[in-house]
This record gives structure tokens, sequence and C-alpha cells, in this order.
């Protein structure tokens, strides 16, 4: 009878115990999705309306949309805020 106490208070805080450590893990690890979504956010998108390679994707992206095309002139520049620019004029333009 004592052997069988001893033992069920034994199992009963290897219970508690591992429940608290598994609590106590959740709540001080890091936040893994949190940390996640915030590698992946986008930057927020800049004014290029007055940009000239915007200028000429809403062109060529709404002559696109009007005659049913698909990017049909892929067009590449040397500088990389001239080509977001760009992309973000055909989007607009385009209805994306």
């Amino acid at each position: 009878m004592k052997i069988a106490l001893r033992n069920g208070i034994w199992a009963l805080a290897l219970t508690i115990g591992g429940a608290s450590s598994g609590a106590a893990a959740n709540a001080f690890g890091p936040p893994l999705f949190q940390d996640h979504e915030q590698e992946h956010q986008q930057e927020p998108e800049k004014d290029y309306s007055k940009n000239k390679s915007y200028q000429q994707g809403m062109r060529e992206g709404r002559d696109d949309h009007a005659h049913n095309r698909d990017h049909s002139k892929k067009r590449h520049f040397k500088k990389d805020e001239d080509q977001k620019a760009y992309d973000a004029g055909y989007g607009k333009g385009h209805g994306n």
C-alpha cells in the first residue's frame, strides 16, 4: 500500500512537472510564426508617379490590357529603382 501510494505521488509529480516545463517552453520560446511573417512583409509602395519608367510602364500596361496581351514588351532597366518603377506602373496600367 505504501509503495503504491509513493509510486502514485511520483507519477503525479512527474506529470505536473512535465506539463509545467512544456508550458514554460512555449511561454519563453521564440515566437516562430511572428518572426517568419515579419521577414516576408513587403515594403510600402513608393510614389513613382513622376518617374519616366513608371509612366512608360503605365502606357504599356494600359495598351496590353486594351489589346488583351500579357506583358508583350519585357523591359529591363540598368537601375533597380527604374525597374521597380516600371513594374509598378505596368501593374497599375494593366489592372493588377
